[in-house]
């Protein structure tokens, strides 16, 4: 059995108890956060979510990405959030790379060249936190009034830490 026969499965499992889908598509706690997509990662248990409560976006290193500012300017302008929190975490493998190192892997594994993409590594974790604050609050998309924070997660403790504005 593959392991998407697998999720299939245990998504049958699932449905049969399921009893929230009634609920609106809004976020109930209007936030959304940006974080990345590591396994180790479970944002709605370190940060006391229930389904509904709160739109999660996740991508490598947890970036303020084009797509991510996309789905926040879905987010507040169509459904209603005012708040986001951007987190990064330890032992983060986008601090394990630059954009040189895997364009180059690219390009010898494929033939392609990937010189035009930016991957978004960062050499600072908390930095990379504050970029990605900044350049979500620097949308001109994105409501003034809309609170953006900015954490690290230590995936060893569990621990939520806020990162201070430059």
């Amino acid at each position: 059995m593959s392991m998407t026969d697998q999720l299939v499965q245990a998504n049958q499992a699932y449905a049969e108890t399921f009893d929230q889908g009634d609920l609106p598509a809004p976020p109930a706690r209007r936030l959304a956060v940006v974080t990345c997509m590591d396994a180790r990662l479970h944002p709605e248990k370190f940060l006391g979510l229930e389904i509904g409560d709160a739109h999660v976006i996740r991508n490598a290193g947890g970036r303020a990405s084009d797509d991510a500012i996309r789905s926040l300017i879905i987010s507040s302008h169509l459904l209603g959030t005012n708040e986001y929190a951007v987190i990064h975490h330890t032992d983060c493998g986008m601090l394990s790379f630059t954009n040189e190192d895997l364009q180059q892997k690219l390009a010898d594994e494929t033939g392609v060249d990937a010189s035009n993409i930016d991957f978004l590594p960062f050499p600072d974790l908390e930095q990379s936190v504050r970029d990605d604050v900044n350049r979500i609050k620097e949308s001109p998309f994105i409501p003034g009034n809309i609170r953006v924070r900015g954490f690290v997660y230590d995936c060893r403790t569990g621990t939520l830490t806020e990162v201070p504005a430059a």
